[in-house]
């Protein structure tokens, strides 16, 4: 089974900067690097996701953070998003939620759960742990 997923940047800043192995945030991580998620996004999610990790504060290498968005994009699905002209408190989360819903049957797994709408397939990496324990796949 494949379980195809729009990763928030909140969750790899989180899980790039865990001093923990089993966060749940670096569990989801492993899980796209081992094939057992597979990352959905387009152009403006890698983007964001570049520019977020080379932020300063962070203190990580512009070659590291290059070659993990590499990693991500190989592993995973470029798509295009669907307007769905829903309105959250964040308008730069809006593209996470619209290439979500443009793969049937895909999550989107996010640090900040109330920034989105309450649907069945935004989930926080805890809940995407339980997921993949129930389905064998940890």
């Amino acid at each position: 089974m494949k379980i195809y997923a729009v990763i928030d940047t909140n969750v790899i800043v989180s899980a790039v900067l865990s001093k923990k192995d089993d966060a749940a945030t670096v569990i989801v991580l492993k899980a796209v690097f081992t094939g057992k998620i597979i990352p959905v996004y387009n152009d403006d999610i890698i983007a964001e996701y570049k520019e977020v990790l080379k932020r300063k504060k962070f203190k990580l290498d512009p070659d590291t953070v290059d070659g993990l968005v590499n990693s991500i994009k190989e592993a995973g699905e470029t798509t295009e998003r669907i307007i769905t002209n829903e309105t959250l408190p964040d308008p730069d989360d809006l593209v996470f939620y619209e290439v979500a819903v443009s793969k049937e049957n895909s999550f989107l797994i996010t640090g900040n759960i109330k920034h989105f709408p309450d649907k069945h397939f935004i989930v926080t990496p805890a809940e995407m742990t339980v997921i993949l324990n129930k389905l064998n796949m940890l």
